[in-house]
């Protein structure tokens, strides 16, 4: 993770920057950048608050936004169901989507042996500490210091193309390469929905796809005609 550390935490100090220059005060900013662990839902919610918007529709855009986590916490589950609730929490809570991807590249199934288990949650466990202490660390310190961070300056870019290395990285196979044109296309096209939703098509249509994809047996299986 401390490769990508430096992506995350430039992403995490214009995040608190964007808070404290969007009308929110630096009580609220704090708060926000100590308890809601969620970058994009966090860039999401901001003007939803500044503009006194009804509660429920902060919430459904923080919902809809990090939906995403359904489908990492749906793979993550057969690693970490022996752990007891509240570890089981902690992780749900710290897994982000670096972290996620980075353990999934490393651990492609879960272990069978004690040792093995302990291996992944050691591994899952740091990288989850590195991004929340650059994130968080990061974001209290644009708060702090944002009468003296111009927006200008567009750190909020390095941490996209911090995701975008990651993701080039994970693009081994023809499925999953489909898979990411596929859900940005959808993400595009989509774009005009409201409360972010156009993330949600976009994760729907690629699952759906991949899914159909999968399912075809490979052409060398198919029986020959006669």
């Amino acid at each position: 993770m401390w490769p990508q550390a430096p992506g995350i935490a430039a992403w995490g100090l214009m995040t608190g920057v964007a808070m404290v220059k969007s009308g929110m005060s630096v009580v609220e900013s704090l708060l926000m950048a100590l308890l809601v662990f969620a970058g994009s839902s966090q860039l999401a919610a901001i003007p939803l608050i500044v503009a006194a918007a009804p509660l429920w529709v902060i919430l459904a855009t923080g919902f809809c936004v990090n939906l995403r986590f359904v489908v990492f916490s749906l793979h993550l589950r057969p690693y970490l169901m022996h752990l007891p609730l509240w570890e089981r929490a902690t992780h749900g809570y710290l897994t982000a989507d670096l972290s996620y991807v980075l353990f999934t590249k490393r651990f492609a199934k879960p272990s069978q042996d004690v040792a093995g288990r302990l291996a992944q949650e050691a591994y899952l466990a740091g990288n989850c500490c590195v991004n929340w202490c650059s994130w968080v660390g990061a974001s209290v310190v644009g708060v702090v210091l944002a009468n003296f961070i111009p927006t200008s300056w567009g750190l909020g870019f390095a941490g996209i193309l911090c995701l975008v290395g990651i993701l080039c990285s994970l693009a081994s196979t023809r499925l999953r390469i489909v898979s990411a044109a596929v859900a940005g296309v959808a993400a595009v096209a989509a774009w005009s929905l409201p409360l972010k939703l156009n993330i949600v098509v976009a994760i729907a249509v690629a699952v759906l796809l991949c899914l159909t994809l999968e399912k075809r047996p490979p052409p060398d299986s198919r029986e020959q005609p006669a």
